[in-house]
């Protein structure tokens, strides 16, 4: 299992072997595994700048997946705006750390096969990041 942390701004997460645990529980609970994934924050510009690049969509966003996993062995590449998850956490009265791992969760769930395209899809996607913040809780 490998899980690698990028840090292209300021923001450095506290304990990296924490969340670590926690995805690899969180791949767990679907029947997946962590192969190779790799998590790279960046501010706004750089996040709407691979949005436009890799998906010709010219916005930005608070996570972007591109998943290069193999069955039920999850790899891939995601990328996270802490600006977003910033300004986000405040928009819905949430802790930025709460915030930042729902963005992480629901880049992993795409592995997973989860969209948000369609209101049910979004329901669903909600729901199991729900679920899958409480592991976070649970003792690692």
């Amino acid at each position: 299992m490998t899980v690698e942390f990028v840090y292209n701004t300021d923001y450095k997460l506290d304990n990296e072997q924490l969340y670590c645990n926690w995805l690899a529980k969180v791949a767990l609970s679907e029947g997946y595994s962590l192969n190779n994934i790799v998590y790279a924050f960046f501010n706004d510009s750089d996040v709407k700048n691979l949005n436009v690049k890799f998906l010709n969509h010219n916005y930005c966003t608070d996570v972007l997946s591109f998943d290069d996993s193999d069955g039920y062995n999850l790899a891939g590449n995601i990328a996270v705006s802490i600006d977003r998850v910033r300004e986000n956490s405040k928009k819905f009265s949430t802790k930025f750390d709460d915030e930042l791992r729902r963005v992480m969760v629901h880049g992993l769930l795409h592995f997973m096969g989860y969209n948000d395209s369609n209101d049910d899809e979004i329901k669903a996607i909600r729901d199991k990041e729900e679920k899958m913040l409480r592991l976070f809780h649970v003792k690692q």
